[in-house]
């Protein structure tokens, strides 16, 4: 209790003073009994740590998206280095309107076999048909969100240097509202592949973010057709250096940290810490990525390849994603160690044929299929009991039968993917065509498509440079002057 010692004789030994001294101990202590009143409920703090982690998590995903611009605009000659920022910023701000228009509804909204039916339009803590969605809710939305603008990422790093920008916009549209959702709905949300046996394991998206962009990617290639002078009149494929390895290594770097929000989050909340154990078992696969990746490169040409290291990590990431919640950390790494082998196997592999300048196909697409098997090696049965998916793995005495359930996911993401892909861009080339001209292509896409280059210095003649607002007309090829290029414009 609270004492005060008056003095005979004093001010405050008066009436007055005495009602001041009341009237001081009631303001200092009626704010302490509101509080013990109102304070929040153990659950409310718990709630609110949760979407606070779960929004921090969509900020590093969305830090991705500066990662793959520098790795494209790295790998890219620097003719063609403008277009990787204005590709990035359309693309993100088409994928986010239409994930809010219909692609998160169409994801989420339900547990139907292909496509949900609410969490349309979300806005004044209301979906479009009136269903209430809290802050948690709306935290989900911007994190899934997050992942499907990745995945269109994917996609783009195939296409460089020859595709048309208006191509980027009507495709992006057709992934963000029926191709992505598809997928993720029947994998996370009560669809056709969570009724398959017991269920698909890919914890954040092996498959369902990776292999969808990968092989929509894939389609894409398939319609473009390679650079010019990619391959020799022998048809054996000719290097093209990207003009900038610190680039990409920035790139790749930024990745590995997106990575830790875009497997960590995916727990969803910070129950029991196992946030934390995903992203401790993340940065083991990416370890693994790379010194597989450095391994095979060394073994096959004696060079450390800059660039197979940089999609050793991406590939060991990519690899360790469906399985980082359902392995314990000494699978990791093997994973991860695997998934370097098969990126640099299968970038020497696919380059024979078709044009992929960041290694995509290889990165996200085969490495997103050796991920989401090795859920059915790999899943341990404590981790599978914890998380309420699927039987544990081969490994760990639960048979083939959680390696034949991830096997009919890769092969259904596959082949809904790439059959919505083709007919899409198939549609694109017929209408606004895909592909740039020749003439363009030769100029680079910075001047042919944004009338700028990303380094005017290196392509446009000191005198030009003086003044402002005369841009230099569109004649054809720029000067080499600073391009790595082996090949001929």
């Amino acid at each position: 209790m609270l004492a005060i010692k008056v003095q005979e004789g004093s001010v405050l030994h008066s009436r007055l003073g005495r009602a001041a001294v009341l009237g001081v101990l009631v303001t200092l202590l009626l704010p302490a009994t509101a509080l013990a009143q109102d304070s929040p409920t153990i659950e409310i703090v718990k709630g609110e740590l949760n979407t606070t982690w779960l929004m921090v998590a969509a900020i590093l995903v969305f830090f991705m998206q500066a990662g793959f611009a520098l790795l494209e605009i790295g790998m890219s000659r620097g003719k063609n280095a403008g277009m990787g920022v204005a590709k990035i910023l359309v693309n993100f701000s088409i994928g986010t309107l239409i994930w809010w228009a219909v692609g998160y509804g169409l994801a989420f909204g339900g547990t139907a076999t292909f496509f949900g039916d609410t969490g349309f339009f979300l806005g004044n803590g209301t979906d479009l048909a009136g269903t209430p969605v809290d802050a948690a809710g709306v935290g989900f939305f911007a994190f899934q969100l997050m992942f499907c603008c990745v995945s269109l990422a994917i996609v783009w790093g195939s296409t460089l240097e020859r595709i048309k920008f208006g191509a980027y916009i009507v495709f992006a549209a057709v992934f963000a509202g029926v191709i992505y959702p598809l997928i993720a709905h029947m994998a996370w949300s009560g669809g056709l592949l969570t009724r398959v046996g017991s269920g698909v394991q890919d914890f954040a998206g092996s498959s369902v973010v990776h292999l969808t962009g990968a092989t929509a990617a894939f389609a894409a290639v398939l319609f473009l057709g390679p650079r010019k002078g990619k391959y020799g009149p022998d048809g054996k494929p000719r290097a093209i250096p990207g003009h900038s390895m610190p680039l990409l290594g920035l790139g790749v770097l930024i990745l590995w940290l997106g990575w830790f929000g875009f497997n960590g989050g995916s727990t969803f909340n910070t129950d029991g810490n196992k946030f934390a154990e995903v992203i401790a078992i993340t940065n083991m696969g990416a370890i693994g990525g790379v010194l597989g990746a450095t391994f095979l490169i060394w073994m096959l040409t004696r060079k450390l390849d800059v660039g197979m290291i940089g999609n050793g990590a991406i590939a060991g990431l990519v690899a360790i994603t469906a399985g980082s919640g359902y392995v314990e950390m000494w699978a990791a790494p093997i994973i991860g160690f695997v998934g370097g082998l098969v990126v640099v196997a299968g970038v020497l592999a696919i380059e024979k044929k078709l044009d992929d300048p960041v290694g995509a196909l290889s990165a996200h697409g085969l490495a997103g299929i050796w991920g989401t098997l090795a859920c059915g090696l790999f899943t341990s049965d404590r981790l599978a009991e914890a998380v309420g998916v699927g039987r544990a793995g081969l490994f760990y005495g639960g048979g083939l039968e959680q390696l034949g359930v991830q096997a009919v996911a890769v092969g259904v993401t596959f082949g809904a993917v790439f059959i919505i892909s083709s007919v899409t861009f198939l549609a694109i080339k017929a209408t606004m065509g895909l592909r740039v001209s020749e003439d363009e292509e030769d100029a680079g896409l910075d001047i042919a498509e944004h009338g700028m280059y990303g380094y005017p210095e290196q392509f446009i003649p000191a005198p030009e440079l003086i003044g402002v607002g005369s841009p230099r007309p569109h004649t054809g090829t720029p000067s080499p002057i600073g391009s790595t290029t082996e090949v001929p414009a």
